[in-house]
């Protein structure tokens, strides 16, 4: 990487901060109308978009996981399009005031939210993430400065363009940077602290755990999900069997989607039934451990089902594969959680009211349901509009990310000529 590589990158943050300087004094419905003209540009390019898509689709093995992140097709693209329109819907986040008082010594003070500034944001292979990110940025405020993947590098300058269009034609200035696509853009990124806020990174593991290792600028961790569902002793067997195939086949490549079946050892029967469509339907590996797979054997595609190994838990498989754990009671499985869990989303399935209780009090992760899927786990699922990500941490934000967690606070004091003695 040469200096001047770096320098390149460190002039366009610095642009970026006095972008966002100046989109903090803009009027509300400004960065509103930027969303939907950034809508209509959407659906007015649909084929060069496709086009610059394809390029990115052409570079990637179809059987590779990311494949489906990556596609843009005319449906998703609409989707976004209302998306964009959807978030300009959304109340500001900006302004609110969070808390009012009045001290004893007679100021009156405040709490009131207000943007991040350059919120930074790396992620792979998701074009659409783009859009997204870009689109909560603004209405939260923030100028944003994006690091895409060489997977998406087509589809992310095509998307760019548009931004750079709308932002434009709004009169707004240019809060939007999108990093080179060379893996060697990402350092000086995550050494930008003073011109970058905070730095999300949404990806794979490996990713997430080397931006956190080589960043001096704040991270929000987001995006990797080990998820399981528990099959409690005293399980609903029909919300087993429709938890379980939803949460995996609903979408095999999100961060929500279910990667380990922990059940109880007196449920093991129960589980070529609870398997059945995920095994017929959508062909399901399944990676089970002994007592498991003693009972699927010969009720299981043979050419499906495996010896769970060491390396069967603790995976996020982001494809059509799942693992298998038998336990002997409900510590056991919140033990496995803990050890292999990535504090994403976690369910138990049960009618015990004491097991249910003691699940979600004692699993620690962002979300932690009862007899419902870790599908669930999304933005406009919990009706916040919109989600920047899903943290798994447990500072300033948890769990899905909306347009308040795209927001930090500032007090505001207000005297009549005190001094402190």
């Amino acid at each position: 990487m040469t200096t001047s590589f770096t320098s390149s990158i460190r002039t366009a943050l610095a642009d970026l901060r006095s972008a966002a300087a100046s989109l903090n004094r803009q009027p509300v419905d400004k960065l509103n109308d930027c969303l939907r003209t950034l809508a209509d540009l959407t659906e007015a390019n649909i084929p060069p978009l496709l086009a610059a898509n394809a390029l990115d689709l052409a570079r990637m093995d179809p059987d590779n996981p990311k494949y489906d992140r990556l596609l843009l097709n005319e449906d998703r693209l609409r989707a976004i399009a209302a998306d964009l329109r959807r978030v300009a819907e959304l109340p500001s986040p900006l302004g609110t005031r969070l808390e009012d008082r009045t001290l004893g010594n007679g100021m009156q003070l405040s709490r009131v939210s207000v943007p991040i500034g350059v919120v930074g944001i790396v992620f792979e292979s998701r074009p659409n993430v783009t859009f997204d990110v870009f689109a909560l940025n603004l209405k939260a405020g923030n100028a944003s400065a994006l690091k895409g993947s060489r997977d998406a590098r087509d589809s992310n300058l095509a998307i760019k363009t548009l931004i750079d269009e709308a932002l434009s034609a709004t009169g707004l200035p240019a809060a939007c940077y999108l990093a080179p696509a060379e893996r060697e853009a990402l350092r000086p990124i995550l050494e930008a602290d003073g011109l970058v806020d905070v730095i999300i990174p949404r990806g794979s593991q490996g990713l997430i755990d080397f931006v956190r290792a080589n960043s001096s600028v704040p991270v929000i961790e987001t995006g990797a999900g080990i998820c399981h569902t528990y099959i409690d002793e005293e399980a609903n067997p029909d919300w087993a069997t429709a938890i379980v195939t939803n949460a995996k086949s609903r979408r095999v490549s999100v961060c929500n989607a279910l990667d380990c079946i922990l059940l109880h050892c007196t449920r093991v029967s129960a589980l070529p039934e609870m398997l059945h469509e995920l095994g017929q339907t959508h062909r399901c590996e399944v990676f089970a451990d002994e007592r498991a797979y003693a009972v699927l054997n010969g009720h299981y595609p043979p050419e499906l089902l495996h010896r769970a190994q060491a390396e069967s838990f603790g995976t996020e498989f982001l494809s059509m594969k799942l693992s298998v754990k038998t336990v002997d009671d409900i510590g056991e499985a919140i033990a496995h959680v803990a050890r292999y869990g990535s504090r994403h989303s976690e369910t138990i399935v049960t009618d015990n009211e004491a097991n249910k209780n003691r699940y979600l009090k004692e699993v620690d992760a962002a979300v932690v349901y009862a007899n419902a899927s870790t599908a669930f786990t999304d933005g406009g699922q919990f009706e916040l509009g919109a989600e920047i990500g899903i943290s798994t941490q447990k500072l300033h934000a948890r769990g899905p990310m909306g347009l308040a967690a795209l927001c930090s606070y500032k007090w505001l004091a207000e005297g009549k000529g005190e001094v402190r003695r």
